[in-house]
């Protein structure tokens, strides 16, 4: 009997809880680049990339190639057992990649989430202060800690009661919603006035470009103003750049177009191609503030992880992905505009940081009435037309995009054909 969608999906029902979502009921069987193909045969083209995992597409013949290699020579150790060099090399290379004009070191582990976990850990261990400050509409994860930096308690955190305490919320900067940057900046005040003073604060962490939260991208007016505040009370500044990172924004870390550096920095995702890869790089004297046995962990930074993240980093290089990236963003964000222009009673706003674009719909064109109920139907009707989308934001009214930066203009084109179909149809 052959596999289908519909019998896997039972199957998982019965096997995997409730908890763990699935946008799409398809079962993929391979992939290459931007097309994936599911177990019934059927061909789609994906805009989503794993959540911003696959920048370099599905199964680059290099990365590939790199963990075949690696696999052949020692696939584990634990680095803190018995170090091995692609480890090293990655934190170096790192280390180069992230801005900041002083000297730095890299901690690699395996999650996003266990990425920033580590960042408040070490932000704690080199200010003495426990407190962090976090902003509306943030995503950072989903384990105890990262769920409390979380700005968005349903699905994440409902029924689980309160999350860990010490952490204070600021608004972040949001035209499109009425939230000035004085206004953001004035929320973190008021915390400092009614909440907790800025002696007991280690950290503020702030996404450069929202992911969950709804791609809105931080004013580089607002981002020169926070890294002065952190500077004014000696309060650490952490750029959540899980996916923002390895080059989704059109350089390889969003803060280089921010015009400040963060002391720390979280990445993973694309970092690696798809393999399970994260990490904290920041300024040395800060990641050297926990002692010896106070970071890592059994797989962090796993010898196949490190080979692919290698292999990423020279694919960008060899086939100019920054570059590529900036023109698939212009690409995508010229043919979405030409298509809010044709309803723009329903899509409220197309923005974009080189290729992380998203388009926000909203009811008859109000921006206070976020139209959740048109996302969903587009995104089912793409999904039948061949095209996998995401949705995310606050009130989930906005569709993403996070298409490999290797796909070929006609598999734009056509994604952007799939939803212009999409709208006609609502």
């Amino acid at each position: 009997m052959s596999k289908t969608n519909a019998s896997l999906m039972a199957r998982r029902t019965a096997a995997v809880p409730r908890g763990v979502g699935q946008i799409h009921p398809i079962f993929a069987e391979s992939a290459k680049n931007a097309t994936v193909t599911d177990v019934e045969g059927r061909e789609f083209i994906d805009f989503a990339g794993g959540i911003a995992v696959l920048n370099t597409g599905h199964v680059h013949p290099k990365v590939i190639a790199a963990v075949t290699e690696q696999l052949n020579k020692l696939t584990h150790t634990c680095f803190q057992v018995l170090a091995y060099e692609p480890y090293v090399e990655v934190c170096e290379k790192i280390n180069a990649k992230v801005p900041g004009d002083f000297a730095k070191k890299t901690l690699l582990v395996t999650t996003g989430s266990e990425a920033v976990e580590n960042a408040v850990k070490i932000a704690r261990a080199a200010t003495g202060r426990a407190g962090v400050i976090a902003f509306t509409g943030a995503y950072h994860g989903r384990t105890m800690m990262t769920l409390g930096l979380t700005g968005k308690v349903v699905p994440y955190s409902a029924g689980m009661g309160l999350m860990p305490g010490g952490i204070f919320r600021a608004l972040y900067p949001n035209e499109l919603h009425g939230v000035s940057i004085d206004d953001s900046i004035a929320s973190i005040e008021r915390i400092f006035k009614n909440d907790a003073e800025p002696k007991d604060i280690a950290a503020i962490i702030i996404e450069p470009v929202q992911g969950e939260g709804g791609f809105y991208v931080a004013p580089k007016e607002f981002m020169k103003r926070l890294r002065a505040l952190c500077d004014q009370h000696g309060i650490l500044m952490i750029a959540d750049e899980v996916q923002t990172g390895a080059g989704r924004t059109g350089t390889f870390f969003a803060m280089e177009q921010m015009g400040v550096a963060a002391d720390l920095t979280t990445f993973a995702k694309s970092i690696a191609g798809g393999f399970p890869l994260a990490g904290v790089c920041g300024k040395a004297e800060y990641m050297d503030a926990i002692a010896p046995g106070g970071l890592g962990g059994t797989y962090a930074g796993s010898p196949i992880a490190c080979a692919a993240a290698l292999a990423v980093m020279e694919v960008f290089e060899e086939e100019h992905l920054l570059d590529r990236c900036k023109s698939v963003g212009e690409r995508l964000v010229t043919g979405l505009k030409a298509i809010q222009a044709k309803y723009p009673s329903v899509i409220g706003e197309v923005r974009a940081l080189g290729a992380m674009i998203a388009v926000e719909l909203f009811e008859n064109g109000d921006s206070h009435k976020p139209n959740a109920a048109a996302v969903a139907s587009v995104v089912a009707k793409a999904r039948d037309k061949g095209l996998i989308l995401l949705s995310c934001g606050t009130y989930g009214n906005v569709l993403r995009v996070l298409v490999p930066l290797t796909a070929p203009d006609e598999q734009l084109d056509k994604g952007l054909a799939i939803i212009e179909e999409c709208f006609a149809e609502l």
